[in-house]
């Protein structure tokens, strides 16, 4: 599932249990080495079209939605050093971004809220001796607990503006197959399950639904999903360097 890419052992904020729980910032990355893509939201797609490739993957047409392309083989993120550093200068996914932290939805029998605030326990940033509490004396939320929730609400909030921007890809049709096909050492690296706009279908839209695109904002989406495309190559270069890098050390 891929909301919980990352998270070991994920469980539910609780204020008795987690009382006394603090967490230190951790400099590394090390927990996103081995994925390959993430997740990312529309309202990223202008920050992360300068560096990353943004594709939409899923079994499915129907199941397909937006994500960045970190590593051209499985479990190899090539963004991400041995030291667990991520590229300097490049952008890193909110949904990196967010860990340890995840809002999950509750099951439907449950009451209150739609959504509840889960940990990665296994997380090593975590400790009760070490860095900031994740609550006060009195139980309220700390400063650093707040600022994290509030982001996790912004991003389920881009969330669902994303599930919109894909209904109307699919609605007009505006989606097709692409596989990424790449030689490397006289053998292939093949992706497959990805879609793109196709920008033959954008050009043919009606001026209704393009009046509604350019008020939306939905055209600036596809626009950066179309131009990030060459980060592809750029990818593989990236792969190339890395394996230059490592020979050379051998």
């Amino acid at each position: 599932m891929a909301e919980v890419l990352f998270y070991e052992r994920p469980v539910p904020l609780n204020r008795t249990q987690h009382k006394d729980l603090r967490l230190k910032g951790i400099p590394s990355l090390k927990f996103a080495a081995g994925v390959h893509s993430v997740p990312l939201t529309g309202v990223e797609f202008p920050a992360a079209a300068r560096d990353l490739p943004i594709l939409f993957a899923g079994q499915t047409m129907e199941e397909a939605g937006p994500m960045a392309l970190l590593g051209l083989r499985q479990n190899e993120n090539l963004f991400v050093d041995a030291e667990g550093q991520w590229a300097a200068n490049t952008y890193v996914p909110a949904f990196v971004r967010r860990y340890p932290f995840v809002l999950a939805e509750k099951p439907a029998e449950q009451e209150g809220d739609d959504f509840t605030v889960f940990l990665d326990e296994a997380y090593e940033g975590f400790g009760d001796q070490e860095g900031e509490r994740l609550f006060k004396e009195d139980g309220t939320d700390s400063e650093m607990l707040s600022n994290a929730v509030n982001f996790l609400g912004e991003f389920q909030q881009h969330v669902a503006r994303t599930q919109w921007f894909m209904q109307q890809l699919r609605k007009h049709d505006l989606l097709e197959p692409r596989n990424i096909r790449l030689e490397k050492d006289g053998k292939s690296i093949n992706l497959n399950g990805l879609y793109v706009v196709s920008e033959e279908k954008l050009r043919n839209l009606d001026e209704k639904t393009s009046h509604e695109f350019l008020k939306e904002g939905v055209f600036g989406w596809i626009y950066a999903h179309l131009l990030s495309l060459a980060n592809i190559d750029r990818v593989a270069m990236r792969l190339d360097l890395i394996e230059q890098a490592q020979a050379t050390k051998n």
